[in-house]
């Protein structure tokens, strides 16, 4: 017997549980298939009711069965593996609405002084606290300062490069013939695209939450932008950081991240990063700003290859450290050392002003 096209996915999802230890019963998977039917569902959450109430979930196994949801039907997760490590992929997710991932981890809470390489998956609310003087210097100055480029459109220009042909014809043509003066356009420019990957391991914990302040302003401010955390995960935040009140924003990424003060593998995320098509195009002619401490935990060799491929796509690649803030600072770390051939500027990131007073000078910075 051969299911109709709109009972496949459901029947598909009833699959996935009983491979992944479900104990759901053929009879089971019928009536699922027939309430959902009888439903109607206008949205995603009549199905996923639906299943908790005929599928015979656990109460305690909710939340895998919610994960499992999200992937089958949201496409939320897509595994990238991580070189030479099977069983500890580094996955890239990417939020849709509002829906969580929860995948707790029982282990005491790391200090934050030293990379860490297992993965510890939580989520953080942030405090609210007033902008700081810093933040709205850079809100005022961010959308005349930051980078630009050539745009393929033209525009009427007195001074342009070139004759606007067109509208010397139209000139022409309602001037009986005659111009006195040959219009002339030029090429107009545009926001050029800014990618924001914020760290948010262990060792960046004293860090993370005024990086993400920062990375607010920042997408409020960019025409064109894309932020993306980096730990043991690389998560597509944009969405969240395109809302304008900025608790709200920040209280849709403290949801959406799984791995805030967990692990550090740099190299894996950007990896993944680089994997996907559609991400990977974010990169390329954009500035590519890195908020990191660079304190890799996984293989040096990946995140200098990953750093590698990055540069060749970017237009600049900055890589902002708080390690930097100290006098004499000098990279000594393998992965750090290693990919500094490739970055256009290795910089202080130990506070927002700094952060800013960057971004804000990269349209007069040259490769």
């Amino acid at each position: 017997m051969t299911l109709p096209r709109a009972a496949r996915p459901l029947a598909g999802f009833a699959t996935l549980l009983r491979a992944h230890g479900f104990a759901v019963a053929p009879d089971q998977t019928i009536d699922f298939i027939a309430a959902v039917g009888l439903l109607g569902p206008r949205h995603m959450g009549d199905i996923h009711a639906a299943g908790l109430a005929l599928l015979g979930i656990a109460h305690e196994r909710q939340d895998e069965y919610d994960a499992l949801f999200r992937a089958w039907f949201l496409g939320q997760t897509i595994a990238a593996p991580a070189a030479g490590e099977e069983e500890d992929d580094v996955e890239v997710h990417e939020g849709k609405g509002d829906s969580r991932e929860v995948e707790a981890d029982e282990r005491e809470q790391e200090t934050g002084a030293e990379p860490a390489g297992a993965e510890r998956l939580s989520h953080r609310q942030f405090a609210d606290l007033d902008e700081n003087a810093a933040l709205a210097a850079f809100r005022k100055a961010a959308p005349r300062r930051l980078p630009r480029r050539l745009s393929y459109r033209r525009v009427p220009s007195r001074h342009g490069d070139r004759p606007d042909l067109r509208r010397a014809l139209r000139e022409a043509v309602r001037r009986e013939g005659e111009l006195f003066t040959l219009p002339r356009s030029r090429r107009k420019t545009r926001q050029r695209r800014i990618v924001l990957l914020v760290d948010v391991s262990g060792s960046m914990k004293d860090r993370t939450e005024a990086t993400m302040r920062f990375a607010h302003a920042l997408a409020q401010a960019a025409d064109r932008f894309e932020g993306f955390t980096l730990g043991t995960r690389l998560t597509r935040i944009t969405p969240a950081l395109r809302l304008a009140q900025a608790d709200r924003a920040l209280a849709r990424v403290g949801g959406l991240v799984a791995d805030f003060d967990g692990g550090t593998r740099i190299g894996d995320a950007l990896d993944a990063f680089l994997a996907v098509p559609r991400l990977a195009g974010f990169a390329r002619g954009a500035a590519v700003i890195v908020l990191s401490d660079g304190l890799e935990r996984g293989d040096p060799a990946a995140m200098i290859h990953s750093v590698q491929r990055l540069a060749r796509l970017a237009w600049r690649l900055d890589w902002l450290t708080p390690l930097a803030g100290e006098e004499g600072f000098v990279p000594r770390t393998e992965a750090l050392a290693g990919v500094l051939p490739w970055l256009d500027s290795l910089a202080d990131g130990s506070r927002t002003a700094a952060i800013a007073g960057h971004v804000l000078n990269l349209a007069g910075l040259s490769r």
